[in-house]
């Protein structure tokens, strides 16, 4: 891995920060199927992970040459959060993995505002980021654009190639390499394959990692010299 100085740590929300992806798709799988669009929920784990509701209506509607209802989006919305108070926890170990990082920190997630909040609260983690908290509303294009990790740095004030992301997805890997970033691929979420860490990999992670107590550590080495830390190969 290319060292450099880190002034700002950038996380996904979905699988990253709340092991919320295999209720999203649940959710997703059982709106589209019931507007005409027959689709499993592994099927939405792997063509939609990482991208915004409002994107995956997009590919839908030019798939099948038909606009969806208006508020489709809204529909998954609603099903989704509907899980959210009995199903959704946080990931393993992020809240002190978080803690332990002294940098300045942010979230920049696909979700909207509203399920982005709703989960941080469910799984005790939106104090540890509020008011950073950023949305594909925010931008024209989300991931796999650049444009949501940019203006995440704006808004903080660091400079992207200063910036590192953590994601769980190739859309939001593209995105963040896209805008010079540096980035972690995590693969410690329950959707996650035994494929998930190479295709994190592929899409062009820096380093790969299926444990949150490891984060801190990582993110440390990233600015020393060559060598090892706590205990982990040198990147």
């Amino acid at each position: 891995m290319r060292r450099v100085p880190i002034d700002l740590v950038i996380f996904d929300c979905d699988g990253v920060l709340v092991d919320s992806e295999v209720i999203s798709c649940r959710a997703h799988a059982k709106v589209l199927t019931r507007h005409g669009y027959p689709i499993t929920e592994a099927q939405v784990l792997k063509r939609f992970l990482g991208v915004s509701d409002r994107e995956a209506r997009q590919i839908v509607e030019t798939e099948i040459g038909r606009e969806l209802p208006e508020d489709i989006e809204a529909q998954i919305k609603q099903e989704t959060l509907r899980s959210y108070d009995g199903d959704l926890k946080a990931i393993a170990h992020v809240g002190d993995a978080i803690a332990a990082i002294s940098l300045p920190k942010c979230v920049a997630s696909s979700g909207t505002p509203e399920k982005i909040r709703r989960g941080l609260c469910c799984a005790g983690l939106y104090e540890q980021f509020a008011p950073h908290i950023f949305s594909a509303a925010d931008v024209k294009r989300g991931k796999p654009a650049p444009d949501l990790f940019l203006f995440a740095a704006e808004q903080m004030k660091a400079v992207p190639e200063r910036c590192l992301v953590i994601e769980d997805s190739a859309p939001g890997i593209t995105g963040a390499r896209a805008a010079g970033m540096t980035v972690l691929g995590f693969f410690g979420g329950s959707h996650c394959s035994g494929e998930h860490e190479a295709m994190l990999r592929a899409a062009g992670a820096s380093w790969t990692f299926a444990d949150m107590r490891q984060l801190p550590a990582l993110v440390e080495q990233l600015g020393q010299k060559p060598g090892s830390v706590a205990g982990f190969p040198a990147l």
